[in-house]
């Protein structure tokens, strides 16, 4: 583990790491970090509390539900961010 692995994660890192923590894709190492981090953040604390309300509310909505350009608006809104905290 390098210098910047040891590191606690800032607010907005855990942000970008928050989908793959809550889908349990993150290695060992970043997944303690992450929780290392939350720990010590009532605001991050809180924005998970919040990310896992909206997956149960929303996990009930069927894909059919959606419309494809509200669809296509999502991805191209997801790109344009995607890209620019790349």
């Amino acid at each position: 583990m390098n210098r910047r692995d040891k590191r606690m994660l800032t607010c907005q890192e855990m942000v970008e790491l928050v989908t793959d923590y809550l889908e349990g894709r993150l290695d060992d190492a970043s997944h303690a970090r992450f929780e290392e981090h939350v720990a010590e953040c009532d605001a991050c604390t809180l924005y998970i509390e919040q990310m896992r309300e909206t997956i149960v509310a929303l996990g009930h909505i069927p894909p059919e539900s959606v419309s494809r350009e509200a669809e296509e608006e999502l991805l191209a809104a997801f790109r344009t961010w995607r890209g620019r905290t790349a």
